[in-house]
């Protein structure tokens, strides 16, 4: 399967598109007073308009053409970027990733001790705002895409949650260690118990069984029970 995450389809050492996909006879797109074309910048409006679309209507709806069409560019130039659907599904969704991790991080601020950390990155997962609404609106559209066709993006939309795992370990081992949690649990399974529900969570409040207030409370009442020496 082919397809290129990085978001470099040309194959050249620069990672810079060659060529001019504009179709203007200068060979500079229109309205770029610098005749300059800032690559990157078009990878992120091309990306995020498929990310717009997922949150709205669902990756069965991100055809290149309906992402060309709300990016505002044409389909070839569309194509320049990302010669297959693939490449732009992962590049979007690494971008994803980058978004979930700015807003842990602004979570986090000075948090230190571990359940201040755990909670603050548990809590922001949940959807209780629109920045929040909307990313789990996102990776909800990958989830299906996954369930529909397995191996679309393969194994690398597996990593992110991955890495996010790894972490909550690395935290409640330190609680763990410092006395926070009882000797006999099991962090790796407590972490991956955490994960699992607050995407169940998440899940019941952008259905409207429960609101953000009372999953909160739910997650609360969890972590509660696991930080108790």
């Amino acid at each position: 399967m082919t397809g290129n995450p990085t978001g470099n389809p040309t194959g050249n050492p620069t990672g810079k598109p060659t060529g001019n996909p504009t179709g203007n006879p200068t060979g500079k797109p229109t309205g770029n007073p610098t005749g300059k074309v800032d690559h990157e910048e078009r990878r992120r409006q091309i990306a995020e308009a498929l990310l717009r679309i997922a949150d709205t209507e669902g990756l069965q709806s991100a055809s290149m053409r309906a992402v060309a069409t709300e990016a505002g560019v044409s389909l070839r130039l569309v194509q320049y970027y990302f010669t297959t659907k693939q490449g732009l599904l992962l590049d979007a969704l690494a971008r994803l990733g980058t978004q979930l991790q700015a807003r842990m991080e602004r979570w986090i601020g000075e948090a230190r001790a571990p359940r201040e950390v755990v909670t603050a990155i548990l809590s922001c997962i949940l959807p209780t705002d629109a920045e929040s609404r909307r990313i789990t609106r996102t990776y909800a559209a990958y989830y299906t895409l996954v369930l529909s066709d397995p191996e679309v993006l393969e194994q690398q939309a597996a990593q992110p949650p991955v890495v996010l795992e790894g972490f909550l370990v690395k935290q409640l081992r330190a609680a763990q260690q410092a006395g926070q949690i009882a000797p006999e649990r099991d962090v790796e399974m407590a972490a991956a118990g955490l994960l699992a529900m607050v995407n169940g969570l998440g899940s019941s409040v952008l259905g409207g069984q429960r609101d953000g207030e009372q999953a909160l409370a739910i997650l609360t009442h969890h972590l509660d029970e696991l930080f108790r020496p």
